[in-house]
């Protein structure tokens, strides 16, 4: 399964319309925040592919509709859903999305969302640590069902922001969550794919390993196989 991830910006090389060629042999999308609803779109209709996204704390125009200040739960507003699956806070896998794993045998896409950073002005979608945390604590019934069915609680973890000195920054803006690395070691996704850090220094990592998990910044766009088969490139680098 290969899967285009955006996030932060808007790619030149996603937003044309010949998009679909350029990635003509990708199965899904992945947005990780910081796009506007009509980017998002634009994704699902020119790639006509699943598209998952969460938000970010940015481009919060749409945000209201899918999230109830009282409850503060997640809805799924069907006239505001772009064509694409939001996953805040939330579990997801469907018999309809699947993938190859490494033994040959065709499994379902295991995905969960948790969007938003770190707390540092108290606007929308910004939590403390702890908020963080409580919030993937609610997703553990559904790891384990999938556990027991699958043998493995989760195939990918699509977040804004990064697990605590992997990748963030150090202003109160850019720094990540302690909470994702303790998710990472109970629940060994295999990949974390986040947005919310700008890749402004081509020298600045936007790929490591923690643990059993790959941790990806989708910043402009990225591709990755499940299961990973070989060095992942971006079109314009296998040029």
């Amino acid at each position: 399964m290969k899967i285009l991830c955006v996030s932060d910006q808007i790619d030149p090389l996603v937003y044309n319309q010949n998009a679909k060629n350029i990635f003509s042999d990708v199965d899904i999308i992945l947005c990780a925040g910081d796009l506007p609803m009509n980017y998002v779109d634009f994704i699902v209709t020119v790639f006509n592919k699943p598209v998952f996204f969460v938000f970010g704390n940015h481009d919060l125009k749409e945000f209201r509709f899918y999230h109830t200040r009282k409850s503060l739960k997640y809805s799924y507003d069907t006239n505001h859903s772009h064509g694409g699956t939001h996953l805040g806070f939330t579990t997801y896998s469907s018999k309809n999305i699947t993938y190859i794993d490494e033994n040959g045998k065709e499994t379902p896409l295991l995905i969960a969302g948790a969007g938003g950073s770190l707390k540092y002005n108290n606007g929308q979608n910004q939590y403390t640590d702890w908020q963080m945390k409580w919030k993937l604590i609610k997703m553990i019934p559904q790891l384990m069902i999938n556990k027991r069915k699958y043998g493995r609680y989760l195939d990918i973890l699509l977040t804004h922001a990064t697990p605590r000195h992997v990748h963030d920054h150090e202003d109160p803006c850019h720094k990540g969550f302690d909470c994702f690395n303790w998710f990472i070691e109970k629940f060994r996704p295999k990949y974390l794919v986040h947005g919310h850090i700008h890749l402004y220094d081509i020298r600045e990592k936007r790929v490591s390993k923690v643990m059993d998990t790959t941790v990806v910044n989708a910043y402009a766009h990225y591709i990755i196989n499940l299961p990973e088969t070989q060095e992942n490139e971006t079109p314009e680098e296998s040029l």
